[in-house]
């Protein structure tokens, strides 16, 4: 092979020197196309804290390589002749948890939160298999989605603060939550506050209300019933309300499993419970009180028919959660 003249060979070797052959070529491209990306979800973060995309924005800015940031997804169905309840309640979360995110001084771009509506988007629902909504989807900086990139919602509840310990556990990046303020909890108890010093200073001089056993066993018996029935879950996991079905429009609202619940079961159930204390009331009155033997009977009749009914339904909603459990009350 021929050697280059001098002035060709210096001139080969500068251009090799400033172009780096084709793969650099190909790695600066790269870059480049990543910069857009980032500089382009940057933009619309700096105006609203989720993004919206459609079909073509998910596809080039979160399916597409490369990128170098994750993108937590929420596909729902928002738009009211879905009629999705669940899906409200989530936004609302999800809106929190982004905001608190966006406005935190270790916002970077690392990370964005996005969302893909059914009616904006149904064609990524059709390539990512999904037929139901909400749920929340990590697309990690590298590789595919994993199985512990979807978020068990059904499990965990939505509230913001259980969404940022997933995410946190997903991505590394722990999100301090922060609530808009709610005047709602100081004024109750305002109000509550203000009707017992009312009460007091009207009836100063006869305070034997406050000794009534049947008020304080009243109240406290409605406080028990409230927490055997889930209320305290419900405050700590956040649930949805009820879940319904995107594709049938059936509406469920006993969770099928024994791991979870929903907010309108913990109802459920306190009306269950509610109806079997009653019946149990009545029994004690029935062979306790002074009243004619007619009258007693209809109460212990009436207390029988409470508890057999209403504990055969608790029994119902227990068999439903824990399958195979062998027993109920009322044969079918």
């Amino acid at each position: 092979m021929a050697a280059l003249p001098g002035p060709l060979l210096a001139l080969a070797l500068l251009l090799l020197a400033g172009c780096g052959g084709p793969g650099a070529a190909g790695q600066r491209r790269k870059e480049m196309v990543l910069s857009e990306k980032v500089n382009q979800l940057m933009e619309w973060a700096s105006k609203r804290s989720v993004i919206r995309m459609n079909g073509d924005k998910f596809r080039r800015l979160v399916k597409a390589p490369p990128r170098n940031y994750s993108v937590i997804v929420m596909f729902t169905a928002l738009q009211p002749h879905r009629q999705c309840v669940v899906c409200k309640q989530a936004d609302e979360e999800y809106q929190i948890l982004a905001n608190s995110w966006r406005y935190s001084s270790a916002f970077t771009n690392k990370i964005f939160f996005a969302m893909v509506d059914f009616d904006e988007g149904s064609d990524v629902f059709q390539m990512l298999n999904m037929n139901s909504a909400p749920t929340f989807i990590n697309f990690p900086a590298k590789g595919k989605p994993k199985r512990g990139d979807t978020y068990e919602l059904q499990v965990r509840g939505f509230a913001a603060e259980q969404l940022a310990r997933w995410v946190a556990d997903r991505t590394d990046v722990h999100i301090r939550v922060i609530r808009p303020p709610n005047y709602a909890g100081p004024l109750m108890l305002g109000l509550l506050l203000a009707v017992i010093g009312g009460l007091v200073y009207l009836r100063g001089s006869n305070l034997d209300f406050l000794y009534n056993k049947t008020g304080w066993a009243f109240a406290a018996l409605c406080f028990v019933l409230a927490m055997t029935s889930g209320q305290m879950w419900n405050h700590i996991r956040g649930p949805p309300y009820a879940h319904k079905n995107p594709h049938t429009g059936q509406v469920n609202y006993i969770h099928g499993s024994s791991q979870a619940q929903f907010v309108a079961e913990t109802h459920i159930v306190l009306l269950f419970n509610g109806g079997v204390t009653l019946g149990m009331v009545l029994l004690h009155e029935a062979a306790t009180s002074d009243m004619d033997v007619g009258k007693r009977k209809i109460m212990c009749i009436a207390g029988i028919g409470l508890v057999v009914l209403f504990f055969s339904w608790l029994l119902s909603v227990f068999r439903s959660k824990y399958h195979g459990y062998p027993y109920r009350y009322v044969r079918r």
